[in-house]
């Protein structure tokens, strides 16, 4: 690039628009599961597995195929992992088979387990390593927005044109982002083979393994509470402001990542520290107040502002102690944060069947206190204190 003292604002959007993509694909089912399977002749239940497939695509497919292309030049693996969107999302909005539905549920999120993979990385290389935490900022802005207020009108569209509609939408965008990164998105060469290092180095190097411990900690918590939101606002009556508290948390979490994008390169350690120790009072006071409205609509907007920046401050963290090798570190976020999104939802189940919603916070609790626990002992290496000093882009 011409002047990397400057933000390219159009490649890191196209960065962003991938991550929109890439979680309208994942989530929108959510919302149109009854729809879905009565058109596909199943049950909701059969129809739920679309988001299972997905899930388990992005889980098994980001190692491996991050390993596999990290020597190709890095616009061919971004554009590869679009084409995917495109091909997958469009089988899935004419194909009549649900079998087949299911697999190309399983390749849309191979593809999505790619992008992932690739656009910290990307982000990074895009400015000078004083601007890399706002690169990266502005490049995952996608992922709140899409779940903000992309899945809740993207839910309200397919209920009045049908769900097919709303994919064959996202497979039209996704077609203009292919657009969008030819002319707009820098091409970089990928890893020498000789600079690379194996998957078991990358899990060795300091700080790694204490990130990823972190971010399966954190996300495991946000998602035993996120899932199962409805039955945990039963406690306090309002299942029928669903939609605005969570259009609260949203908004909220848009705040978060703009507030991010601002302090993380000078105080990436503290940051985290403090999204995890407000995310935890929040989840106390939640575990405490469970008859006041005022203490859960104050909680959603503090558990939203914290939440907000998390994957921009975690994928940080993780690029920094990678160095040459942050696309397999991310492979291995995008691993952890599957899992933890599976462990979150396996966990909430259990206890909302066996000890009912009032049980989440006091579990949440645990995971969180272990995450601070593990960022407070990693001052060393991962979440070092100060000023970030990130390595020079090549």
């Amino acid at each position: 690039m011409n002047d990397q003292n400057k933000l390219p604002v159009a490649g890191l959007l196209a960065l962003a628009m991938t991550g929109f993509i890439a979680i309208m694909t994942e989530t929108l089912p959510a919302g149109l599961l009854s729809q879905i399977g009565e058109d596909l002749g199943v049950s909701s239940a059969m129809a739920g597995q679309w988001v299972t497939a997905y899930a388990m695509g992005s889980l098994l497919a980001a190692i491996p195929l991050t390993l596999a292309t990290r020597g190709w030049a890095r616009r061919k693996a971004l554009l590869t992992a679009v084409i995917g969107f495109l091909l997958f999302n469009t089988l899935s909005a004419f194909c009549k088979d649900y079998p087949l539905t299911l697999v190309a549920r399983f390749f849309a999120g191979a593809s999505a387990g790619l992008a992932w993979g690739l656009i910290a990385g990307y982000a990074r290389r895009m400015v000078v390593p004083a601007l890399q935490g706002r690169a990266m900022t502005l490049a995952m802005i996608g992922t709140p927005i899409a779940l903000s207020l992309g899945v809740p009108v993207g839910t309200w569209f397919g209920m009045l044109v049908g769900w097919r509609s709303v994919f064959a939408i996202i497979s039209l965008l996704t077609l203009l982002l292919i657009v969008w990164i030819l002319l707009k998105v820098p091409n970089f060469p990928g890893e020498a083979r000789q600079k690379s290092l194996s998957l078991s180095r990358v899990w060795q190097l300091p700080g790694i393994r204490a990130i990823l411990w972190v971010i399966f900690a954190w996300i495991t918590a946000h998602n035993i509470l996120f899932t199962y939101i409805v039955p945990f606002l039963a406690i306090y009556g309002l299942t029928d402001q669903a939609d605005r508290i969570l259009l609260i948390f949203g908004i909220s979490a848009l705040l978060g990542i703009a507030l991010t994008g601002w302090l993380v390169d000078r105080w990436l350690r503290t940051t985290v520290l403090a999204s995890l120790l407000l995310f935890a009072l929040v989840t106390l006071a939640l575990g405490l107040f469970t008859a006041s409205a005022v203490v859960l609509y104050c909680a959603m907007c503090i558990w939203g502002l914290t939440f907000g920046g998390a994957a921009t401050l975690l994928q940080t963290a993780s690029a920094d102690a990678a160095g040459e090798s942050t696309d397999v570190a991310q492979s291995m976020v995008v691993v952890a944060w599957n899992l933890a999104i599976a462990a979150g939802g396996i966990t909430g189940g259990l206890l909302l069947e066996q000890q009912g919603a009032i049980s989440f916070p006091w579990a949440m609790l645990l995971l969180l206190f272990s995450g601070l626990l593990v960022v407070f002992m990693a001052r060393e290496t991962g979440f070092k204190p100060g000023p970030r000093h990130a390595e020079s882009v090549s």
